[in-house]
């Protein structure tokens, strides 16, 4: 029987089930069956939503970057962009000799999400910005290499949704069973990508 999970990964967790240096994995959350993987991965300075499933024809559908599924990042960024830094990223930048494909990238307000353990350090004369980018694709560090090539570091990094399954109403660690809604949405996805 498949079974369907969403995690709000904390700050400085792996996603994956083991490691030999003994740091704070996914197991360290819940009692998951053994046959259940995580769908892709956020590196450990990453925080938010990440699925997990025994569903390996789901796993490769989301993973699939010609499927260009939409997954959304609050990103808190040192300084300021203006207008002219998000049209580069909305356009795509030049990252490792590749072009990023387009994305969505606004100025948010700063949202009501718990603080980060261990927080960000606070530096008095320096502006922090929350913005909002809703990427197709996934490469490895993407988010945090197109602030950079624009000139603003990445702070913090929040993945919030991928397609319509959203950290809503969850808080870091939490660990919950995707409802009727979510996995039909997902099942609609994978015959749409056939």
């Amino acid at each position: 029987m498949y079974q369907y999970y969403k995690i709000y990964k904390p700050y400085g967790m792996l996603s994956q089930f083991t490691d030999a240096g003994g740091r704070l994995t996914l197991k360290n959350l819940h009692d998951f069956s053994r046959d259940i993987y995580p769908v892709g991965r956020l590196d450990a300075d990453s925080e938010g939503l990440l699925l997990l499933t025994n569903d390996k024809a789901l796993t490769d559908t989301l993973l699939n970057p010609s499927n260009k599924h939409k997954r959304e990042y609050w990103v808190q960024v040192e300084g300021r962009p203006d207008t002219k830094d998000l049209m580069k990223l909305e356009k795509g930048v030049l990252i490792k000799g590749r072009q990023t494909l387009p994305a969505l990238a606004e100025i948010m307000p700063d949202p009501a999400i718990p603080l980060r353990v261990p927080p960000i350090r606070f530096r008095k004369n320096i502006t922090e910005t929350w913005i909002r980018i809703v990427l197709t694709e996934g490469k490895n560090r993407q988010v945090r290499r197109m602030t950079a090539a624009i000139g603003y570091p990445t702070l913090r990094l929040i993945r919030v949704r991928i397609e319509n399954i959203s950290l809503k109403n969850m808080n870091p660690g939490d660990v919950k069973a995707l409802d009727d809604t979510e996995i039909m949405h997902l099942k609609e996805l994978q015959k749409a990508a056939k």
